[in-house]
C-alpha cells in the first residue's frame, strides 16, 4: 500500500512494516498504526510515521547511541501490552526535537518508544526515573555503542 510521509513524500509499505500502538502515543491518541523508516541504512536515526495521518511523523534515534549509561527496566504489564516475551526483540527509540544543528538538538530519554519487532506492537513509555533522564537530553555527538 501507498501512503504519504511528513518527511519522505510517497513511499510503499506492506502491512508487515505496520507497528500497532493500542494506546496511541501520548497527544495522539487517535493515531495508532506507524511504520519505521530509516534514514538511509543508518539504525541510529529513523521516522516513525503514522500510517493514516502524514501529519504525524517523528524523527527518532536509538538512545544508546548517545547516551553510554542508558538503561530501563520494562513493567510487567508493558511487557505484556507489548506481548514481549524475549528481551532482543525490542527495539527502542527516542524522540528527537531538531534544532538548528542536529548537535544541538535534544532527544527524549523520558518517555522511550519501545517496539516489538515480531509482534509489530509499539508503546510510548513513561519512565519514573525523571531525575535521572530528562526530557531534553541534548545530542552533542555519539558516544554510546552504535557510534
Amino acid at each position: 500500500m501507498k501512503i504519504q510521509t511528513k518527511f519522505l513524500g510517497e513511499i510503499t509499505i506492506t502491512q508487515d512494516d505496520i507497528f500497532t500502538f493500542e494506546a496511541g502515543i501520548p497527544g495522539f491518541s487517535d493515531a495508532k498504526q506507524f511504520v519505521l523508516l530509516p534514514i538511509e541504512s543508518d539504525i541510529t536515526l529513523a521516522t516513525l510515521q503514522c500510517v493514516t495521518n502524514p501529519a504525524i511523523g517523528f524523527i527518532v534515534a536509538y538512545p544508546f547511541a548517545f547516551k553510554t549509561d542508558y538503561a530501563f527496566d520494562l513493567a510487567d504489564n508493558d511487557k505484556e501490552e507489548l506481548q514481549l516475551e524475549v528481551e532482543e526483540d525490542a527495539l527502542v527509540y527516542s524522540i528527537i526535537t531538531l534544532k538548528e544543528t542536529f548537535e544541538s538538538s535534544t532527544m527524549n530519554l523520558l518517555a522511550p518508544i519501545v517496539l516489538n519487532k515480531q509482534t509489530k506492537r509499539g508503546k510510548q513509555l513513561v519512565l519514573q526515573q525523571s531525575e535521572r533522564y530528562p526530557l531534553r537530553h541534548p545530542i552533542g555527538t555519539l558516544e554510546g555503542s552504535a557510534k
